[in-house]
């Protein structure tokens, strides 16, 4: 059975990355496939709650079965920052170009632990009735000096994973997929989504 899910989210770098992480056998729609311009504040405190404002706006004017994330970059040395601002960091309709060079100027003076970040994606999917499920999913990193290679989206080129020895935009997608943060928390969601397509609910 092919169950059709409507990704709630305009940015395209999410789209792609996302349908390379969800099984094959679930049907992913866009907001683009109805033609919908569909602008969400994003103005909950959590990244929780911002993933969950979005799925269960887009379940309820599509109805279907929405899914949508949130991710935060969390910083030790900048007591959590950017976290839920992460993609405004520099303001709004700011470049993944502009966060950085602002992250990296707030963190000059930074060294050692002070440098730990980690990334936490928030997932969630709705169904038309208001129901809904999250399941965040987190990766531990070092945020480096400079950014490293031409991969990936957002803050991938300063996320250092040291286990890998490369940054977020130095991996191959596939590598990626496996062990990010957006990876482990839709892994965690797609028995939630199965389980949708089989009874209509949770």
């Amino acid at each position: 059975m092919i169950l059709q899910v409507v990704l709630a989210t305009k940015n395209l770098d999410k789209v792609k990355e996302i349908i390379e992480i969800i099984p094959s056998h679930i049907g992913i729609k866009t907001l683009g496939d109805f033609g919908f311009v569909c602008n969400i504040d994003e103005d909950g405190s959590t990244i929780e709650e911002n993933s969950q404002k979005k799925a269960i706006e887009v379940a309820k004017l599509t109805l279907l079965p929405s899914i949508a994330d949130d991710t935060g970059l969390f910083v030790d040395g900048l007591g959590g920052k950017p976290g839920v601002y992460s993609s405004r960091y520099a303001g709004e309709g700011a470049s993944y170009e502009d966060n950085i060079k602002k992250l990296l100027e707030d963190m000059k003076d930074l060294r050692g632990k002070e440098r730990v970040a980690y990334f936490r994606c928030a997932a969630t999917i709705a169904v038309p009735g208001g129901r809904f499920i999250t399941k965040v999913g987190e990766i531990k990193g070092i945020i480096t000096l400079t950014p490293r290679g031409n991969g990936g989206f957002g803050y991938d080129p300063v996320f250092y994973v040291p286990r890998y020895h490369m940054t977020f935009a130095e991996m191959p997608l596939e590598l990626k997929n496996k062990i990010s943060h957006r990876a482990k928390a839709f892994s965690m969601l797609v028995p939630f989504i199965e389980k949708v397509a089989r009874y209509g609910s949770f």
